[in-house]
């Protein structure tokens, strides 16, 4: 674990009160993205866990595609959009899950990459796990490897690592 890492993210995020509604303290890593050191710092500590173990990386709608293109820019390699319902056209395999507050789909475009590729899931937080589960189960169903979960925030509280049993889980800050 980088702690540069966990400094910067700890140094220029903002704690937001009440948003997006009463009672939640969301975690701001937009000024971490901002600032091209930090954004730097950040991308380097969510892959060096998984070093040579994979062939791709996959971003998870919204931030998480910030957080893929930088990474896949770094490493050489190509980058893939785990986007919400409705959003990519040709033919795509959805996923439903659930949320802390609702329902959701997701789905890839199962034909972006070769079967078998190992793919490194990539996000900004991490908190009940329903998100990155049912991108994981969308990888596997494509015929793609998880070759792990990287992500910049864990919500310890809601033991969301606990929902992805079997699964390699690097958090870069757990709150």
């Amino acid at each position: 674990m980088s702690n540069a890492a966990r400094e910067t993210i700890e140094r220029l995020s903002r704690v937001v009160v009440d948003f997006p509604s009463p009672g939640i303290l969301f975690r701001d890593l937009s000024p971490v993205f901002a600032d091209g050191p930090a954004y730097t710092c950040v991308i380097d500590a969510l892959l060096a866990p998984f070093e040579g173990q994979f062939d791709a990386l996959a971003g998870v709608e919204a931030r998480g595609f910030v957080l893929a293109a930088g990474a896949a820019y770094a490493t050489g390699l190509g980058c893939l959009m785990i986007r919400k319902s409705g959003k990519l056209p040709r033919p795509v395999i959805t996923e439903d899950y659930e949320l802390e507050y609702g329902k959701g789909t997701l789905e890839v475009r199962p034909d972006e990459l070769a079967p078998g590729t190992r793919v490194l899931l990539l996000d900004d937080v991490l908190a009940t796990g329903g998100t990155l589960g049912a991108s994981c189960r969308l990888v596997e169903r494509a015929g793609w490897t998880v070759a792990g979960i990287s992500v910049v925030l864990e919500l310890g509280e809601l033991h969301g690592a606990d929902t992805l049993p079997d699964r390699r889980v690097n958090a870069l800050l757990t709150i």
